[in-house]
């Protein structure tokens, strides 16, 4: 897929997304060989558009069980950087805590991430799956340090507001950090091609079973609001409820289709009772998608 990959990056570039967000662990296959950076790297490399230059790539970087000191840690952003072909990071983040499983190691990551950041390998540190107990806890660490912590990244969509209702949110705004939503689409099922006859395949089929029964009152509900905007589809009104939360969503999108529809949810706003409408027939479907494991308090 690689030729239309580079096809639909420089289509996002050309249209003004400045912002890519990989990961040192994503599209490795058996070699941990950071395929997705190369990839990203190289697009950004050759894109013929002159929006590349205000592109920012940002990428996370895994706590794998052996990266144990801040060295290893350094040296896991300097090899992410020249797979991105840059000589800094432009926001590097650490990609999940270890403070529920490995405590002790916690402390080296933070360690290296913050070093990455005075040694000009990270030019903004970032943080993904901290809830707001752990959040303090390091941003205490690299205040100490004077070190920014920039954004924070977590799963929000109109399926998992947790953000909004454990304190996350709340804990940014007070601390000046960026809240990055992933997994705006909930994984496929704020799209509307999943329903209880058509469940999603593999473990999440499983894993969404009591979401799909009251899933179409909510994604009638989208429609309405869809509608009423000039036709906006369901993805297009969930990504741009997620910006109207003040958040910066991060679909994916792996051809032109899916890239034009993302593109559809920029250029106009929901209105205030539109965002109400919308969180109320959230409430109602009753139940949430699952966090990721590795999300913290």
């Amino acid at each position: 897929m690689d030729p239309e990959l580079e096809r639909v990056f420089n289509r996002a570039v050309e249209a003004g997304v400045k912002l890519f967000d990989t990961a040192d662990s994503y599209g490795t296959g058996a070699g941990f060989d950071g395929r997705s950076e190369t990839l990203l790297g190289r697009f950004l490399k050759n894109c013929p558009s002159d929006e590349a230059k205000d592109v920012i790539l940002a990428t996370k970087l895994a706590p794998f069980p052996w990266r144990v000191t801040s060295g290893s840690f350094v040296k896991a952003a300097r090899e992410s950087a020249a797979r991105l072909q840059l000589e800094k990071i432009p926001l590097g983040q650490l990609h999940w805590s270890t403070g529920n499983y490995q405590p002790l190691q916690e402390g080296a990551l933070w360690a290296g991430i913050a070093d990455a950041y005075d040694e000009g390998v990270i030019g903004a540190v970032g943080l993904s799956n901290y809830g707001p107990k752990q959040l303090r806890k390091i941003h205490k660490y690299m205040s100490a340090r004077g070190v920014p912590i920039s954004t924070l990244q977590v799963q929000y969509h109109l399926l998992s507001r947790f953000p909004e209702l454990n304190g996350t949110k709340e804990t940014c705004d007070e601390l000046g950090i960026k809240l990055i939503a992933y997994s705006p689409l909930a994984l496929g099922l704020l799209t509307g091609k999943y329903s209880v006859e058509n469940p999603p395949p593999g473990i999440r089929g499983v894993a969404y079973k009591g979401v799909l029964p009251p899933l179409p009152t909510l994604l009638e509900t989208m429609r309405e609001v869809g509608d009423a905007h000039g036709g906006k589809t369901l993805p297009q009104v969930a990504l741009n409820w997620c910006m109207c939360k003040d958040t910066v969503p991060i679909p994916g999108a792996k051809n032109m289709r899916q890239l034009e529809d993302n593109l559809g949810s920029l250029g106009w706003r929901l209105s205030a009772s539109e965002i109400e409408e919308l969180d109320r027939a959230a409430v109602k479907v009753g139940k949430s998608t699952s966090q990721n494991i590795f999300q913290t308090s």
